[in-house]
């Protein structure tokens, strides 16, 4: 099934108001299901690098895995096999990027923040890496779905700070995970059920560090009506409220829901782990 006839995608990037460059990629492909940000870092213009390549890589490993896929599987075994999937190709654009600084003097220390999103029958898989993150609209319900892979994080984790003392902290920007960096990276990965009219972001840091989550909510609530709209308006009060990193949104309305029996029909994923070895 292709998933342009039940997704809504817009996406919008923007290098802010203090940056010269713009180091975020994002790449859609909505009959595919496919929704990719990345948050580059490190050094002049090698930040870009590393973002270009994860989304490149990882969008064209899974355009070619998903033109052989099957008919048949559960959705159990899809899921599966699609987490094993994304595994293997992130591990190859992390060894491919931390090939690069290695060998490339102007790339040293580049890396890559991560969030992928594969929409496959009632399913989302969000799969993600430091501090891009994923939230979900659903009627008035606005929540982060994904955790940061930060030291902000872990430290609230740990009771050692509470939220409201980690928005006035200057680490807010200081990951512990990212692609690139280090010659193996792990990744998060979780699966969410997908409803009818539920709309999903996918953003960089550049957009919740500079618009608290509250009025991100508002503005979803608001304009949920016309995501091109909305995406404009919240790259807008980012900017408006100091630009000081780049920003990019990828917005998904589920346009009607698929049943979960619908699942079967995507074997595909099974394939996409034999295609990628």
């Amino acid at each position: 099934m292709q998933m342009d006839s039940v997704l809504e995608i817009v996406t919008r990037t923007d290098p802010g108001k203090v940056r010269p460059n713009n180091e975020d990629a994002v790449l859609v492909n909505a009959a595919c299901g496919i929704v990719i940000l990345a948050d580059g870092m490190g050094g002049y213009n090698a930040g870009e690098v590393a973002s270009g390549m994860a989304t490149a890589m990882l969008g064209e490993h899974l355009k070619k895995a998903f033109a052989k896929r099957e008919v048949g599987a559960s959705l159990a075994t899809a899921l599966s096999s699609m987490h094993a999937t994304l595994e293997v190709g992130v591990a190859e654009a992390n060894r491919a990027i931390f090939s690069a600084a290695q060998s490339h003097a102007q790339y040293a220390g580049m890396g890559t923040t991560l969030v992928i999103g594969v929409f496959q029958g009632n399913q989302l898989t969000v799969a993600h890496i430091g501090d891009s993150r994923a939230y979900r609209l659903r009627e008035e319900d606005f929540i982060q779905i994904t955790r940061d892979h930060s030291w902000l994080e872990e430290q609230i984790a740990n009771g050692l700070l509470t939220r409201e003392q980690a928005q006035l902290s200057r680490n807010k920007n200081l990951v512990m995970r990212a692609v690139g960096v280090d010659a193996q990276v792990s990744i998060e990965l979780h699966d969410f059920e997908v409803l009818n009219d539920d709309i999903y972001l996918f953003c960089s840091d550049g957009l919740n560090d500079m618009v608290p989550d509250k009025e991100i909510a508002k503005t979803l609530n608001a304009l949920s009506a016309n995501l091109d709209l909305c995406a404009l308006q919240l790259i807008q009060l980012a900017n408006e409220n100091g630009g000081r990193d780049n920003v990019s949104v990828i917005l998904v309305r589920v346009k009607k829901s698929i049943p979960a029996s619908g699942a079967a029909s995507l074997r595909w994923w099974h394939r996409l782990l034999t295609w990628f070895k």
